[in-house]
């Protein structure tokens, strides 16, 4: 286990109050929007390719204090080529390292590119364990609000692995802060709150709203379409879908791509990949429950494209609720392929 945590926070919540800077001056420019290349993992846009020299700076700086291994899109090694993670600095070994840094700078790309909503910074630490280094090893973790042009404030979480999550509200105008509240949701149902199933983009929308009226059905009776009693938020960043749930605004949350790809006999399309999932020890130190959608713990190797299915519970009432209605859809589903 890591002894003294706090070096390491203050360095990252250094570097991603840094990314937020060049968030909000980016407003300015142009063209965030435009598809800048394709990568292994996803679609990258121009928005950001801007942060990319902000991390190989960073890196580069902390590499040379404690040699690294850092996981992020977008790093090259020195002929050019895209890797999954390269050694901070060059001239170390990757088993000099002391540390895996798992990054996503910017989680939300096309909310924040297009101003609509905030994205978030993300990382997550965990010891070196070469290549069998897992989420299930990081013992910190840090992400930042990257807000949008209306914003007058943006939040700021950390946490180290039995310390708990914390939190403060910066101002933006002064940098003043004050802390936040960590309240993730006391109900025992979803009734009169947020619950979502993941269906961002068309391919797994119609699964998606099946499992949610499953859900809706068996925990709180047949659809009154006269009322509205559940409600759901499409938000379109891992790191914003644990945040939501850390400060008490959702109850219930679940990304189940690579499995309903594999119950409708597709190839993995876009999904949620272990880098979105940097953050995970915020959620579980907060006391959200967190599983793969199947009743195991979340898990899954520290890299930036293998695809991840997970469900996020608010306590563990909810959990006790939910999770048998959740993974015997799942099971049938899927013994049925």
């Amino acid at each position: 286990m890591l002894s003294d945590p706090q070096p390491i926070l203050d360095r990252l919540i250094a570097f991603q109050r840094i990314v937020r800077d060049m968030i909000i001056r980016s407003r300015k420019s142009a063209g965030l929007n435009e598809i800048s290349r394709l990568s292994s993992a996803d679609t990258i846009y121009k928005i950001d390719t801007e942060v990319d020299p902000l991390l190989e700076s960073f890196c580069e700086e902390w590499g040379r204090q404690t040699p690294i291994v850092v996981i992020a899109e977008g790093l090259e090694d020195k002929e050019g080529r895209e890797v999954e993670s390269r050694v901070f600095p060059t001239t170390a070994r990757e088993q000099d390292a002391e540390l895996r840094v798992i990054f996503d700078p910017i989680d939300g790309t096309r909310g924040i590119m297009y101003d609509k909503r905030p994205a978030w910074a993300l990382a997550g630490v965990a010891p070196n364990k070469g290549g069998n280094t897992r989420l299930r090893d990081i013992e910190i973790a840090v992400m930042t609000e990257l807000p949008t042009s209306k914003s007058g404030f943006a939040d700021v979480l950390w946490a180290a692995k039995g310390r708990e999550t914390h939190g403060v509200r910066v101002d933006l105008r002064n940098n003043d802060s004050e802390p936040l509240a960590i309240t993730p949701s006391k109900a025992d149902t979803i009734n009169h709150g947020f619950a979502t199933i993941t269906n961002f983009f068309p391919g797994t929308k119609i699964l998606a709203g099946d499992l949610m009226e499953h859900l809706a059905k068996n925990l709180i009776g047949p659809a009154d379409v006269t009322k509205a009693t559940v409600f759901e938020d499409q938000y379109i960043s891992t790191g914003g879908q644990f945040y939501e749930l850390i400060v008490g605004h959702d109850r219930f949350n679940a990304d189940l791509r690579p499995l309903f790809y594999k119950i409708q006999h597709q190839p993995e399309g876009l999904c949620c990949h272990p880098y979105d999932c940097a953050t995970w020890l915020l959620a579980e130190e907060a006391g959200v429950i967190l599983t793969n959608g199947m009743g195991q713990p979340l898990d899954g190797p520290l890299d930036v494209t293998t695809g991840i299915s997970w469900a996020a519970f608010a306590n563990p009432a909810l959990h006790r609720a939910i999770e048998p209605i959740l993974t015997d859809y799942l099971a049938q589903k899927l013994r049925g392929i």
